[in-house]
Order: C-alpha cells, then sequence, then structure tokens
C-alpha cells in the first residue's frame, strides 16, 4: 500500500533516509534534523512530499519529490529526490508501486516529465528503471553548490 506521510512519519522518514545513505556509502553527508525534516514537509511552505510504501501495516519504502518547472514545456515537473526500499523488502513490488503512484501523481498534476537522479554504480537500480521505458540524460551534467562554495556566490563570505 502507498500513502502520502503525514508529520507522524517524520521519524520514520528520517530512519529510512539513513538507511538510503548507507546503502549509497554516503552516512557522512548525513546532517539531517527530525525538525527540519518537519518543518520542510509539513511547514507553511512544504518544499518537498513523501510518499511511504507500507506491508503488513510497516512502512518499508518512501519517495521523497518535489516540482520543478520546464521552460522548454511551459509545464511543471515532477523530480524524484529519493527512492528507497528496505533490502529485506526488496522483491516485492514496492519500488514499482511507489514509481507507478508518483507517475500518476505527474499526469494527475500536469507534468510534461517525471524526472530523477541515481547513481552511476547503482546497476540494479538502473536496470530497474530502464525496465519502466526511463531513459539515462547521457548529455547532462549535474553541477552542484554546497557550503562555502555556495555561500561565496551569494556574495555572503
Amino acid at each position: 500500500m502507498i500513502r502520502s506521510a503525514t508529520p507522524e512519519d517524520v521519524p520514520v522518514i528520517a530512519r529510512l533516509i539513513r538507511a538510503l545513505a548507507e546503502y549509497e556509502k554516503l552516512s557522512h553527508q548525513v546532517i539531517l534534523r527530525e525538525e527540519d525534516l518537519t518543518r520542510h514537509l509539513f511547514g507553511e511552505r512544504p518544499h518537498a512530499e513523501v510518499v511511504l510504501a507500507e506491508e503488513a501495516g510497516a512502512v518499508v519504502g518512501f519517495a521523497l519529490f518535489f516540482h520543478t518547472y520546464s521552460t522548454f514545456l511551459a509545464r511543471p515537473s515532477l523530480y524524484l529526490e529519493d527512492l528507497f526500499v528496505l533490502p529485506e523488502h526488496r522483491g516485492g513490488g514496492h519500488g514499482k508501486a511507489l514509481l507507478s503512484h508518483l507517475a500518476r501523481l505527474a499526469v494527475e498534476r500536469g507534468c510534461g516529465r517525471f524526472e530523477w537522479s541515481v547513481l552511476d554504480w547503482n546497476a540494479p537500480s538502473i536496470a530497474f528503471y530502464e525496465s519502466f521505458g526511463a531513459v539515462p540524460m547521457k548529455d547532462w551534467t549535474v553541477f552542484r553548490l554546497t557550503g562555502e562554495a555556495l555561500t561565496r556566490l551569494a556574495g555572503r563570505t
């Protein structure tokens, strides 16, 4: 079963984010605080949404997503930031159910695109996404500013 997260789900969302970071070998980058998640997901101006996959009443996976905008299409896009299913629950259709749910939301919301990024080494996920017809955008490179570089560009050094 897929359902929208509520503020009461923040502790489980935080645990799943940490489990995803561990899987991606990026735990050292996780600095999240549950109060920030609560504010950013359920506050006055939510920045993202979360849906949860449940099995027998227990949360076994999640997807965190938000909207971007395509100027070429002049339509919103749905961007999947994180998709994660606990390893012991993989192969049970939860990942596909989460993706299908988000695809339906994208269509219902008039989105022209549904996009996400995947680590180059994550062959199982790449094969999973390609099995649904997703195509890698090989001509595009993701750029990121964080920390001091972000502050410097913002003119607040």
